[in-house]
Parts: C-alpha cells; structure tokens; sequence
C-alpha cells in the first residue's frame, strides 16, 4: 500500500478523510461479509487505492465505484488494469444525484466511506436511493454504534432513527486503527444495514424525532408542540423524552397527528 502511493508520488489527503485499508485479511472479512458474487451489483463510495474493490471485483460482482480525488486514477489503472467488471466514477457523491444512476434493483453497498461524511453519505443513501438493497460499511466505531443503538442507550439518536426506521442494523465486528493508512485516531466498525420497506409515514416520523433530538431534555409534550390528545393517540407516554422513544412511536406520533 505504501509503495503504491510512493510509487505514484501520493499521499492520503485529510481534505477528503482519506485512511485507506491495507490489511488483506479485514478486506476478505468484509467481503465475505458482502456475500457477493457472479451476477451481483456492488456500488463502493470511496474507492481510494482499490484493494476492496478489487477484491469485490475477485467475486464476480461488477462494481462501480466513486472517488473523489482524481489524483488516485494512475494508481487505479495500475490496480485494475484488466478486469473489465470494474467501472469508476470520479464525482463527488454528495453532489449527483446517486439514484439516477444507478441501473436495475438489488445493488450492495459496499464501502469504507471517508470518516467526515460517512454517516450523512449513508443516510442520504437509505433515504434517497432505493435501489441499494444492503450496505456493508466501515465507519468510525461510535457512529456505527449509534447507528445500531436502542432507545435509552446513552448513544441513541436520530441517526440510529432514520437508520432503523429503513433498515435492519448490526454491527458485524470491530476493527483496530492499524489496519488503515494512515492509522486513525479512532476505532473502526463494520455494520450491515438490510432495508426493509419504510412505513408510510416515514418522512413525518423523522422529522418530528429531530424536533425531538434538537430539544432531548425536553418532554415530548413541550419539545413536539403537539396536542395533549395527539400524543396519548399515539398511545405514549407525553413526560418521555426523546431518547426513550422507540422509532415506531415516531411514526405512531406522525399517524396519530395527520389523522
């Protein structure tokens, strides 16, 4: 990974977060993970120097991959000289519209998104991208953490909302800081996400939780500004507070309110 780079004259760049996987083992951990193969769609955000989606591209799969810094592209066709089922994408995804172009249904995420725009890149995806069917993600600890989080833990939020109000959530395993270059500060963590149909009322439901969220030490009777007999509709409890909510009682809320 180090010759790599020095060979191309490069170097991570902190403008973009970059710390890239080099150790072989936690890539064929996470790709086993993917459980993907020949016939399979795999989207990677954060291509960086290419060993995931190589080892992706092993399977079968075809993947499409985005990366921002165009500095990496000499060391992308040094890396996939050859294989033929993998196509890059340099743009920012946080500026297209994703969606639009991706083809067909059933594709997997699979990324180690850059550390300062991993969670809102994931939750834009859940969102906004219905043809991502799962993710496979590595992440700072503490947001996969909250992400995975159940109501009352100190660390339950409106991210672990909008995530579980679309998805399945868990965190696979844990990984260490040197496993990257250059080594984060922080621990890492692989999650899964499995979406599963959000309920109707969902773009309600989230956001009456960030009101919630934005005032947590509040009641919900008082941070809300909903009706007394909205609330206990609901069937909840109007003295909880955010974090005690589970996110099906934000949709029961965003029910009980526009009924």
């Amino acid at each position: 990974m180090i010759d790599l780079l020095a060979r191309h004259g490069l170097s991570p760049a902190k403008r973009y977060g970059q710390h890239f996987l080099a150790d072989p083992n936690l890539i064929r951990k996470m790709v086993d993970t993917a459980a993907v193969g020949s016939g399979d769609d795999v989207l990677e955000i954060g291509v960086g120097t290419g060993t995931l989606t190589r080892a992706l591209a092993l399977t079968g799969a075809r993947v499409v991959g985005y990366e921002i810094d165009r500095r990496l592209e000499p060391v992308h066709h040094e890396v996939f000289a050859g294989m033929e089922n993998v196509e890059l994408r340099y743009a920012d995804v946080a500026a297209i519209d994703l969606g639009s172009e991706l083809d067909g249904e059933g594709w997997v995420l699979v990324a180690n998104l850059p550390y300062n725009v991993g969670t809102t890149v994931l939750l834009d995806v859940l969102r906004q991208v219905p043809q991502v069917q799962r993710m496979v993600l590595m992440l700072q600890d503490e947001v996969g953490r909250r992400l995975a989080a159940t109501p009352g833990s100190k660390v339950y939020g409106l991210s672990s909302v909008v995530a579980q109000l679309h998805a399945d959530v868990r965190v696979a395993f844990r990984v260490p800081p040197q496993v990257f270059v250059p080594p984060p500060k922080v621990d890492s963590a692989v999650i899964v996400l499995d979406r599963r149909p959000a309920p109707p009322a969902v773009d309600r439901a989230i956001e009456l939780a960030g009101r919630a969220f934005r005032q947590r030490r509040k009641m919900i009777r008082t941070s809300l500004g909903l009706p007394l007999a909205v609330v206990e509709r609901a069937g909840l409890n109007p003295a909880d507070r955010a974090e005690r909510l589970a996110p099906m009682d934000y949709v029961a809320l965003a029910e009980a309110s526009s009924g």
